[in-house]
């Protein structure tokens, strides 16, 4: 670092925090990184769900730094891996051909290519990464965050200034420590309009988090682990929203709140297969057995981010330490109770029980237990912006078909995912509703009561119905070049984010930056805004 503030202090080391740093530092300013852990990536790596991403992904619809960190993850496979001579010239390579995404993959594979696209600039003393520190406090005067205090694993505290702060955490921690005004849960109709807005505001309805972890399947062998010791109250307590235990192949279709029957393995006569290996196994697949050769000797590994793993009875935000140290416990215990009740219990299509071979794979996700380093995280603490993007903005049901999605005049980006809520600490069930690919506005990226610290993972101005839709990596990813962006702007041009924001030359000339230096596209084609190629939504 040149001095010991640097231009932009980014707490936080999600794909938020990666994008928003890799941004500040290509147009030339210098940069903190804080991570509480040893990897950066957050829900691509600590949290361990490989990527939901929009059917345009590998074009130019999507930013060329997402774009890069896609190219870089089938690079690493071909340098590293002893892939067949078709899957190494396949330029669309899927590492695990999970349906989920076209670019299924190992945790730890992006886990290891994030810090590759920032090496120049921590070569050069631009970029400063903290390893293993969280922040526990921050300080803040009437309109500017003026310190935050981070903890390292020693337990020892250290203050740090930038002039201007970047809050990339996956809870939105600065929000609190600063006390900048937020929203958690759930808002009621009446303070959104939302059609599907609750009728009353509750900020503990907050979206189950899950606690992934990795296996693979060794027939023949046994890697049965201990009992947990809840697992009997996980296999016997049914939620009244849910058909039975959430130990079953059966659980509840998102859209329709049917019941189904989904197996871990195709094939079996209970299995609701819609085309070809649409089974649990092959859902979030991220290594697979068929693109490598005969010298590797390992099997199929794939990332259980299940709707049996979905945890509700706590939330984490709104709630006491100990209230927050359970949710958390508990969640990790319920996905090792459905690992146990696989291998010993799950019905069989040969009319046995149990998987034995199933084996948890802590290496894929960093760890020895099995289960990733950090709980999948859907919802955060919301900063109140200048502007909030509703239901109304992207919503199919709400805009009318055919319509499109709100054009924001501010956009820095785009996205698309569908408003996809999963069942809620407050005993609702899933929501999950068709939307139109949308825009970023810059807007939903600046307070409304400080003038220095920027949002950039899913804190930012959306709803708690939006915030479905927003909170997915690339989305995320764009995020936080926005932020960068405006960052690196502000401290250009003398300005807050605010005056940026309100003078529509100083957003022209930043939606020049994004466009024309980072590579982010602003604004759909017009077909695609109102639906096309998005009618399975409907």
């Amino acid at each position: 670092m040149t001095s010991n503030q640097p231009d932009v202090l980014i707490i936080g080391g999600g794909l938020g925090g990666v994008a928003a740093a890799r941004a500040v530092l290509m147009l030339g300013r210098t940069a903190v990184l804080t991570e509480d852990g040893d990897w950066l990536g957050g829900q691509l790596t600590t949290q361990g769900v490989p990527p939901d991403e929009h059917p345009w992904i590998e074009s130019d619809l999507a930013s060329a730094g997402y774009r890069e960190l896609r190219t870089r993850i089938r690079e690493y496979y071909r340098r590293n891996y002893p892939l067949t001579d078709q899957a190494r010239a396949d330029e669309r390579l899927n590492p695990g051909d999970g349906f989920v995404s076209a670019l299924c993959h190992e945790a730890r594979v992006a886990a290891a290519v994030l810090p590759e696209m920032l090496a120049p600039w921590i070569a050069s003393g631009a970029l400063t990464i903290l390893y293993g520190h969280r922040p526990v406090a921050a300080t803040r005067d009437a309109v500017r965050v003026t310190s935050v205090t981070l903890r390292d694993r020693q337990g020892n505290d250290k203050r740090l200034t930038g002039r201007l702060v970047v809050d990339a955490t996956e809870l939105g921690d600065l929000l609190e420590f600063a006390d900048i005004a937020h929203v958690i849960g759930a808002e009621s109709v009446g303070e959104t309009g939302e059609l599907h807005a609750p009728d009353q505001a509750d900020p503990l309805d907050q979206q189950a988090i899950t606690w992934c972890a990795a296996v693979d399947h060794r027939p023949g062998e046994s890697h049965v682990i201990q009992e947990p010791m809840s697992y009997r109250d996980w296999r016997d307590t049914v939620d009244p929203r849910w058909p039975g235990s959430q130990l079953s192949w059966t659980d509840v279709h998102p859209i329709t709140l049917e019941e189904r029957h989904r197996p871990i393995f195709a094939g079996q006569p209970e299995a609701a297969v819609h085309g070809s290996e649409r089974d649990m196994w092959h859902y979030r697949r991220v290594l697979a057995r068929k693109h490598f050769d005969h010298s590797f000797r390992g099997e199929d590994i794939t990332l259980i981010n299940w709707p049996q793993t979905d945890y509700w009875r706590r939330p984490l935000l709104g709630v006491d330490d100990g209230t927050r140290r359970a949710a958390l416990r508990e969640a990790r215990e319920l996905t090792l109770s459905f690992v146990y009740w696989m291998q010993t219990e799950a019905p069989r299509a040969d009319g046995g029980h149990g998987y034995p071979g199933l084996r948890l794979r802590g290496d894929v996700l960093g760890t020895l237990d099995g289960l990733a380093k950090e709980p999948y995280i859907r919802e955060s603490r919301r900063v109140k912006a200048l502007f909030t993007v509703t239901e109304a903005h992207i919503g199919r049901e709400m805009r009318g078909r055919g319509a499109g999605s709100e054009i924001f005049r501010d956009s820095v980006g785009i996205g698309y995912y569908r408003i996809d809520l999963h069942p809620s600490t407050a005993g609702r069930n899933y929501v999950d509703i068709g939307c139109f690919p949308f825009q970023i506005p810059l807007g939903a990226l600046i307070p409304a009561t400080v003038d220095n610290l920027l949002p950039a993972n899913k804190n930012i101005g959306t709803t708690h119905i939006t915030n479905g839709a927003y909170r997915l990596h690339p989305v995320e990813w764009s995020i936080g070049e926005a932020v960068g962006a405006l960052a690196a702007y502000c401290l250009q041009n003398d300005r807050t984010p605010a005056q940026v924001w309100a003078d529509p030359a100083d957003a022209r000339k930043l939606q020049d930056m994004l466009a024309d230096t980072l590579g982010v596209p602003l604004a759909w084609p017009d077909d695609i805004r109102c639906g096309a190629g998005t009618e399975d939504q409907e």
